[in-house]
């Protein structure tokens, strides 16, 4: 009985991580994978292998072109491999291009011209963005978004915003020029500025002021109790005096909506990676595989509209982590194929082979580094 109940007991446990975690990564890496295969085969270059996740395969057919699509035992993301290919990550096979016919040769990947295979290797990422477009559009388009007037209703107990002057009742005109329509653009432009000045134009008593507030980094909890660090200047707005509301959006509003939201989460993104780099963020908020399913259970909770939406957080990082010009990553190979355009001819097989090892090398380390974040956060 007792053994039934743990079965049991682990059984939900898994299902509650695991279904999210695999919905959500799914979604990602298929749709990057994509972007790789239907760019090269419309450049002509001929996909031996179209896998979701890594090692055995599951389950999979052969399509008319020949390519084996398949879903391998290990879900933690996937490749496509083309035609010259010497593994999952494009590493270029030349004994088996040398041993190549005409006909091959014409659809092999590494034979094909510089910038066939720069759009091909560009496709994935950029599927990334496109898909995290789709699905904040989609989103907002189906269940409306909310918003709230730009007004103050009440300014935090010694907070930037409480030392440069803001009282309650201020409407927001504008943040560093920017003009402020919801109470959320006010919100977005804060956490893009960091910890440098900001000049607000507001409206008080009908008559215009304007405050200079330099906010400051806090450690915060969300519902579910992950510690995040942003910027705050410590403004609350609540439905009585922000005027909170759903707005309805059309198919083309919806569309600039998620090609916006998009755009600010990925300037965030490359913003801090640099901060990091920079030393000025810490490093322990990368999280890997244990805390995606983690925030993944979490967000399933709340519904299929917020875990989508963590779809599309995650496909930008991907893609972003993906431009990184490190070789194996796909911002490597558009960094040889650069260098091949500038010259006029390859790099030498020796330096691609270091800095395939390089690469992986970095790669490794960068994995053993988020799967130590995941698990000391959970100690």
């Amino acid at each position: 009985m007792e053994f039934g109940a743990l079965t049991s007991g682990l059984w939900d446990h898994a299902l509650i991580y695991v279904v999210p975690f695999l919905f959500v990564l799914t979604i990602i890496v298929f749709f990057h994978e994509l972007g790789h295969f239907l760019i090269g085969r419309w450049c002509g270059i001929k996909a031996l292998t179209f896998s979701v996740g890594f090692g055995p395969e599951i389950v999979g057919f052969t399509d008319r072109q020949g390519t084996r699509w398949k879903l391998a035992a290990i879900p933690l993301g996937g490749y496509v491999k083309f035609l010259g290919d010497e593994n999952a990550a494009s590493v270029p096979d030349q004994e088996a291009v040398g041993r190549m016919d005409e006909d091959e040769r014409r659809h092999a990947f590494p034979t094909a011209s510089v910038g066939r295979r720069a759009a091909t290797v560009a496709a994935g990422p950029i599927a990334n963005f496109i898909l995290a477009i789709v699905i904040f559009a989609g989103v907002v388009y189906a269940s409306g978004r909310v918003v709230g007037d730009p007004v103050v209703s009440g300014v935090e107990p010694g907070s930037p915003a409480m030392a440069a002057g803001f009282e309650p009742g201020d409407r927001v005109i504008s943040a560093g020029g920017e003009p402020i329509d919801y109470f959320s653009d006010l919100q977005r432009y804060v956490a893009a500025s960091g910890e440098s000045p900001i000049t607000f134009k507001v409206e008080r008593d009908g008559r215009p002021v304007e405050l200079t507030v330099t906010p400051r980094m806090e450690t915060r909890k969300d519902e579910f109790g992950n510690s995040f660090t942003l910027p705050v200047v410590g403004l609350r707005a609540d439905n009585a005096k922000g005027g909170f509301r759903v707005e309805t959006l059309g198919p083309v509003e919806a569309l600039q909506y998620g090609v916006s939201q998009t755009w600010f989460v990925a300037a965030q993104t490359v913003g801090f990676i640099g901060q990091v780099i920079s030393g000025r963020q810490s490093a322990d908020q990368i999280g890997g595989p244990i805390r995606i399913a983690q925030v993944s259970s979490q967000v399933s909770t709340i519904g299929i509209g917020a875990l989508l939406n963590l779809a599309a957080l995650l496909s930008i990082s991907i893609g972003i982590l993906n431009l990184l010009p490190i070789p194996m990553l796909d911002g490597g190979h558009l960094l040889f194929y650069a260098f091949e355009a500038a010259r006029g001819r390859p790099l030498s097989e020796k330096v691609q082979e270091l800095g395939f090892k390089i690469g992986l090398a970095l790669v490794t380390m960068l994995m053993i580094f988020a799967f130590w974040n995941d698990i000391s956060g959970q100690v």
